[in-house]
């Protein structure tokens, strides 16, 4: 039975905790609980989460996924090593004496590092179309300018810097720094994937990068120890583990590095689109990094053990896909719930000209403009709020649409079909416009919660636990339904042109002008436009 087999148990941290225990043979889901965390907005652009809520909701769902094991008459001592997927470039510095957050945790979508980024950019001597470095561009998705940002303006944090008290991670830091003691003998450590999306990490030595840190004005000494995804950082403590007390942390992974783990995607041109928050499409590229002429990111996917190769992603982000229908609901009101968007949008079976670019954050892939703010075109007196809801599913469909267009350019192989998870794959309405505007198959396993399964198969391949097989002939058969395009190709392109159209007019909306107010009196609107200029790998 059951009862007898190593389980593994992962967890997702993206704007909800969520705890799900896997048999190690056959990748079946046991248990699962999740909470939703708290987003705060306290400025226009700026996106926090409280770090003590986050682990306050790790500790939760581990004591409520045990009771539910129990309750099943499946023996907790069967759990047999714990992996973390978690949300990359989030920030947080904390003290390591007191264990205690010096400022809110500072969110990927956060647009604060504005001034930052510009102000960088400026002392930038050269430009080249990609960052040779890091794989990334200078942009305020990314950890280092997050970073930089807390040290010029929180004075706690700038305190506990100078008298050497202060440390710096991502969310997988955080979380297993306190869960193997925290303030006593915690280990602070991060993995490759997470290492990889912030700045500070080059992709080629697989290691901190002293030049990098020396340009973001960061000192070396707060950052975590890089490992490998797959091994042993340390083991759970007693205090508020509960029955996990002793159990290894074995597995690490960004979040979508997690989702192509999860999504069996071992093999060079393999690739898989996650939707949440954002959309992030991943394509594995194999032990090389390939870097993109057409706006994409080249990222660590993943290294599957401290001997193991490292292996590297193409990726297409896209800053708001799941965010948009939250944004309807808690801004605008036009679905009580995320569920009902649906609803709403097959009762209207299309958007009747109506189209949604939802630029909240500037455009991420393959455009990379921050000066581009969200908008709504096409509206008649005929729109309703059915419309609306058809535009912001289709607006995640055409982004994504955009970024596979990229990937195709280079790769020079295209995909045949699109492998999909994440919480808005339940929407089968969006599954099938996915696959309509892609004019291509898309394949959702019916378990779309790839990524905390992820997590949990690198926790469970580690050295020194070994209770999960990654090599091809033992992976588990996940099923999965597919759906195919229902519409012709001159439709899909008619509608896609059209989006782009709406894409441009959403460019450069927030830039420097001189304008007059009412008495002639001329002054600045504040510049927030900028050209993205990637740092040549020999001037860094």
């Amino acid at each position: 039975g059951v009862s007898k087999r190593s389980v593994v148990l992962g967890f997702r941290f993206v704007i909800q905790f969520l705890f799900q225990v896997f048999n190690a043979k056959t990748a079946e889901l046991l248990s699962h609980h999740q909470v939703e965390i708290n987003q705060s907005f306290p400025k226009e652009g700026w996106v926090e989460e409280d770090p003590k809520e986050i682990m306050q909701s790790v500790y939760e769902c581990m004591e409520r996924t045990c009771e539910k094991l129990s309750q099943l008459n499946i023996d907790i001592s069967n759990i047999k090593a714990v992996g973390v997927a978690n949300q990359r470039e989030t920030t947080l510095v904390w003290d390591k004496e007191t264990g205690e957050p010096l400022y809110n945790a500072i969110v990927w979508l956060d647009l604060r590092t504005q001034s930052t980024v510009e102000r960088l950019i400026t002392k930038t001597p050269g430009q080249n179309k990609n960052h040779l470095k890091t794989g990334l561009p200078i942009s305020t998705y990314f950890s280092a300018v997050k970073l930089r940002w807390l040290l010029d303006n929180v004075d706690e944090v700038r305190q506990a810097v100078l008298s050497e008290r202060a440390m710096f991670g991502t969310v997988d830091s955080w979380i297993i720094w306190c869960l193997t003691g925290g303030r006593n003998g915690g280990i602070h450590c991060t993995d490759v994937s997470n290492a990889s999306r912030t700045m500070l990490f080059n992709i080629h030595t697989m290691d901190w990068d002293p030049e990098l840190c020396r340009y973001f004005d960061v000192p070396m000494e707060i950052l975590p120890k890089v490992r490998s995804s797959s091994e042993i950082y340390g083991w759970m403590v007693s205090s508020k583990s509960g029955s996990l007390a002793g159990v290894p942390i074995s597995g690490c992974l960004g979040d979508q590095s997690a989702a192509l783990v999860g999504q069996m995607c071992f093999t060079e041109g393999q690739a898989k689109n996650t939707y949440g928050t954002g959309c992030f499409l991943l394509r594995h590229t194999g032990t090389k990094p390939v870097m993109s002429d057409h706006g994409l990111l080249t990222t660590v996917a993943y290294k599957m053990g401290k001997d193991e190769p490292t292996c590297y992603a193409l990726e297409g982000s896209v800053a708001i896909a799941g965010a948009v229908v939250r944004w309807l609901k808690d801004n605008m009101g036009i679905v009580q719930s995320s569920s009902e968007i649906e609803t709403l949008a097959a009762a209207a079976g299309s958007s009747y000209g109506c189209y949604f670019v939802p630029a909240f954050s500037g455009l991420y892939a393959p455009y990379w403009e921050p000066s581009a703010r969200g908008i709504i075109c096409g509206l008649t007196q005929f729109t309703n709020r059915n419309h609306l809801a058809f535009a912001a599913l289709e607006a995640v469909c055409f982004q994504t649409r955009e970024i596979l267009d990229a990937m195709n350019q280079d790769s020079g192989v295209h995909l045949t079909q699109l492998q999909v998870d994440g919480g808005m794959t339940s929407n089968r309405l969006l599954m099938q416009l996915q696959a309509d505007i892609l004019c291509m198959s898309v394949v959702r396993p019916t378990m779309s919660e790839t990524t905390a399964l992820g997590a949990a198969m690198a926790a469970g391949a580690a050295e020194g636990v070994k209770v999960w097989n990654l090599s091809p002939g033992h992976l588990p058969h996940i099923t999965s339904e597919k759906y195919e395009p229902q519409i012709n190709s001159d439709e899909s392109e008619f509608r896609f042109a059209r989006w782009k159209k709406a894409v441009q007019r959403a460019m450069n909306w927030e830039t420097t002008e001189p304008c007059c107010n009412a008495n002639g009196t001329r002054f600045q609107i504040s510049k927030m436009c900028l050209n993205l200029k990637i740092i040549q790998g020999n001037q860094f």
